[in-house]
């Protein structure tokens, strides 16, 4: 049987990630969890995110679990090939979104099981705080 993301440790490291991103002072930001079938399973936006952080959030980590890589690596890939990338979004219907702030979540044997994107800092900060809501709930990322 393969490994699944629970909704409770969805939700851990979604509160993880928050954690985070107040102890750091970063702007407001919202964060996605999604499964390995690019489902959500876990959202929240904090008081103050603009309307767009959901979609942008849910799209870093969309693209990152359909891909089986973090956004940061499929940023690199698409200044490579641009022409694709946006074919591939459009393809998505938008869903699809290459940029830094999303990581694969994977169980112990190296399987993606999920993924989480934030929006509302810089790529660099949304990427932290995924990584840190994986590490909290003792999952790799990737």
């Amino acid at each position: 049987m393969t490994a699944s993301l629970t909704l409770d440790q969805a939700q851990r490291l979604l509160a993880a990630a928050l954690a985070r991103s107040r102890e750091r002072g970063f702007k407001p930001m919202a964060v996605a969890v999604l499964d390995g079938a690019g489902h959500l399973k876990a959202f929240a936006g904090e008081d103050g995110a603009s309307m767009f952080r959901f979609d942008v959030a849910r799209a870093k980590a969309w693209g990152a679990v359909g891909m089986g890589v973090a956004s940061r690596a499929l940023a690199e890939r698409a200044r490579d090939n641009p022409n694709f990338f946006v074919s591939l979004s459009a393809t998505a219907q938008g869903r699809f979104l290459p940029q830094t702030g999303a990581v694969v979540i994977k169980d112990a044997s190296g399987t993606v099981i999920g993924a989480v994107g934030a929006s509302g800092g810089t790529g660099d900060e949304d990427e932290l705080i995924c990584i840190a809501g994986v590490e909290a709930v003792g999952l790799q990322w990737g």
